[in-house]
């Protein structure tokens, strides 16, 4: 993975630019629908599972102006696919939490992420609503709007706030429920927002002081990854622990990281 400090930061404000342009185009779609107007929805996976024409011209823009910034590097996108190139390769996310953007709620984000070699080097969460910027880059920090981010100091399992989220899948989301329940009387309390990026970005912040959740794609953890281990947490991506399940992603203050990787493992997490 050769990346040198000026490319990657080169990679972190392509990467914001173009979520914030995307994000714009977000924005401006749910402040419509606000007033009533309308937008097409198709389902994926399931029923509970949807992708809209806002995801689709989102990600559409971002590709554009990543092919006129950086023509020629391949883009991996949850509406348009794509595969890893030998170079840098851009993982895009257009509307991370696409059910509450439908449903008028604020928490959905734009994500862009540049890998090499599979790694996040640099990446970028905008949320359209707020206007938040979360960028980082690897071996140089992470920023929320340009301010230095740092995890918690949380040092107790029973008080800290974890963030976890859910299948669309019924069987499984079911499992899940059975984790959170073991989980819940263990720590301060739990919280579900509907985006991944944000809920690791959250880690980062310390607004959570843990994050959990099986089945989430490279779109979903790209950039936001990235931002939490860069804020200082401790970051297991989906293959890196057979003990959690294989597709399980986990962020963690440092401080109750071991305590809450061993709490669920002991409550079935690898057969969630």
């Amino acid at each position: 993975m050769g990346v040198d400090e000026a490319m990657a930061n080169d990679l972190k404000n392509t990467a914001e630019q173009v979520a914030v342009e995307a994000a714009h185009l977000v924005r401006t779609a749910w402040v419509r629908m606000q007033s009533g107007g309308q937008v097409a929805v198709d389902t994926k996976s399931a029923e509970t599972d949807v992708v809209t024409a806002v995801d689709r011209e989102s990600e559409e823009l971002v590709r554009a102006r990543l092919e006129r910034i950086r023509p020629g590097e391949p883009v991996l996108g949850e509406e348009g696919g794509g595969a890893a190139g030998g170079g840098v390769t851009w993982v895009v996310d257009p509307i991370d939490g696409t059910v509450n953007f439908l449903y008028g709620l604020p928490t959905f984000a734009v994500s862009v992420a540049a890998q090499i070699d599979g790694v996040s080097v640099a990446g970028a969460v905008v949320e359209p609503v707020s206007g938040r910027r979360w960028t980082a880059v690897r071996g140089g920090g992470a920023w929320l709007d340009g301010a230095p981010l740092s995890v918690s100091s949380a040092a107790r399992l029973d008080l800290a706030l974890v963030g976890m989220g859910f299948s669309y899948a019924q069987d499984r989301r079911v499992r899940q429920g059975k984790l959170t329940a073991d989980l819940v009387g263990r720590v301060r309390d739990i919280r579900r927002r509907g985006a991944a990026s944000l809920d690791l970005c959250a880690v980062a912040a310390g607004w959570l002081d843990g994050y959990f959740e099986h089945g989430l794609h490279r779109w979903d953890w790209a950039a936001g990854a990235l931002v939490a281990q860069e804020a200082g947490a401790t970051v297991l991506l989906p293959g890196e622990a057979a003990d959690l399940g294989e597709d399980a992603t986990f962020a963690a203050s440092p401080g109750i990281a071991a305590e809450l990787r061993a709490t669920l493992a002991a409550s079935g997490a690898a057969e969630v």
